[in-house]
């Protein structure tokens, strides 16, 4: 929804040509941007502000100062052909605005990895594509949340050599480790991606917070950014504050393949985390699996009356646009924007309420001498998984009564032995004597 009013923007990366408001189209198959999947020469590049299209002459971005050039359209034709990871992560590598923003486990170090980093896709090992996993029918493109997500099925290509290589158990099936290994015993409540991605952005940093209130500042009447540590913008003008980390230890949920998404038409209560979006699932569903996600927090601003999320109106839509924020950092008038181009309600009046949103981690998946140590989840205290509540876990959980016949068992058992052992001597010098 935050992409209403800002389409010409947010159109650089979702896919189509000439979406910038809201008569456009969907159904017009001309609209369909087929090469930025498909093409191979590199040289092929949206530019940021054109609703989706190339630039049409050579211009300048002023959001990043780069020159953008028309393709060569004849080279670019006919360089068509299989998706590539380059084609893929133009887009879903740089979402939300930069590198590593989003996702966490999707960042420019997966555009040539060594396998330490993703074994799969690791230029120095099985050096996969996107498209290996991510097959297609009919450019339906087999993904993990969806209505029906590919988790309610699980079978492998053991099984079914035409089912969708979409998870861990398409090629590995649900007993991928050795015969009689303990961790085969985990696939039916645990994620392959659990134990196999123990940290998430190893070598780029990812965005963990984005606090909108604080943006519109300037220094000497101008706009201005602060780069951190990671090299990173702390600061923006046009964004607020932010932080970055890396080697992030992911947080844990049950997750079915489906996530439940707020709206902008959905009540909150400011007085507390907002969830913007949580993973469908829970302990006694068979399709669920523990599973790791990055979680991104942050302020945003929404209506203090009707307690609702607000459209912002950012990215100007020419010279004359009074109303964008990137233009006159005036709250205000961009929220009434955003909300009169959506149709929805406003009161106002608006604040700013901390938001949670996860983003599922699936790819990184590190070299098996690598992975998440037993000692990690089945600990006593801090554990990866002490969140994770209404089950029974060796090692975290203790249970006093259970605990107890356990001891007065171990000890019965102990005794036992050693009376045994003592009978057996005294017999053997009885009969010895005899």
């Amino acid at each position: 929804m935050i992409a209403k009013s800002n389409e010409a923007r947010c159109t650089s990366c979702h896919a189509g040509y000439g979406w910038k408001g809201n008569d456009f189209d969907f159904t017009d198959q001309t609209g369909v941007d087929c090469l930025v999947c498909h093409e191979q020469t590199g040289t092929y590049k949206k530019f940021p502000a054109g609703a989706g299209n190339p630039a049409p002459r050579e211009m300048v971005f002023p959001g990043n100062g780069k020159t953008y050039h028309p393709p060569d359209w004849n080279k670019v034709a006919q360089s068509v052909g299989r998706p590539t990871r380059n084609n893929c992560g133009t887009c879903h590598f740089f979402g939300g605005g930069g590198d590593g923003v989003k996702h966490g486990d999707l960042d420019s170090s997966l555009m040539k990895p060594n396998k330490m980093l993703d074994v799969h896709m690791g230029t120095d090992g099985q050096n996969f594509d996107c498209v290996r996993c991510h097959s297609t029918t009919l450019h339906n493109i087999a993904g993990r949340v969806y209505t029906t997500p590919a988790y309610e099925h699980r079978k492998s290509l053991i099984e079914d050599d035409l089912a969708s290589k979409i998870t861990c158990e398409s090629c590995h099936s649900s007993s991928p480790h050795k015969e009689d290994a303990k961790a085969n015993d985990h696939t039916d409540k645990v994620a392959c991606q659990s134990c196999h991605v123990p940290r998430f952005a190893r070598v780029n940093p990812t965005k963990m917070w984005w606090d909108w209130s604080q943006a519109g500042k300037k220094k000497n009447g101008k706009p201005y950014k602060v780069k951190g540590e990671l090299e990173r913008p702390e600061y923006d003008t046009l964004k607020g504050d932010m932080k970055w980390a890396k080697d992030v230890v992911p947080e844990y949920y049950w997750y079915n393949g489906s996530i439940e998404h707020l709206t902008v038409k959905d009540v909150i209560d400011p007085g507390k985390d907002v969830v913007i979006n949580r993973p469908v699932g829970d302990k006694d569903d068979i399709h669920s699996r523990i599973f790791p996600f990055k979680v991104h927090r942050g302020k945003q601003p929404y209506d203090k009356v009707n307690k609702t999320l607000v459209v912002p109106h950012l990215f100007p839509k020419g010279p004359a646009d009074a109303d964008a924020y990137w233009k006159t950092f005036d709250w205000g008038k961009a929220i009434a924007f955003g909300m009169d181009y959506t149709g929805l309600p406003y009161s106002g009046e608006y604040d700013f309420v901390e938001t949670s949103y996860v983003f599922p981690i699936t790819h990184m998946v590190a070299p098996k001498d690598n992975v998440v140590a037993c000692k990690e989840c089945h600990a006593h205290e801090g554990g990866r998984l002490a969140k994770l509540t209404g089950f029974y876990m060796p090692g975290r959980d203790n249970f006093r009564a259970l605990d107890t016949l356990g001891w007065i068992v171990v000890i019965g058992a102990l005794l036992g032995v050693v009376l045994h052992g003592l009978g057996r001597v005294f017999t053997a010098n009885g009969r010895k004597e005899q």
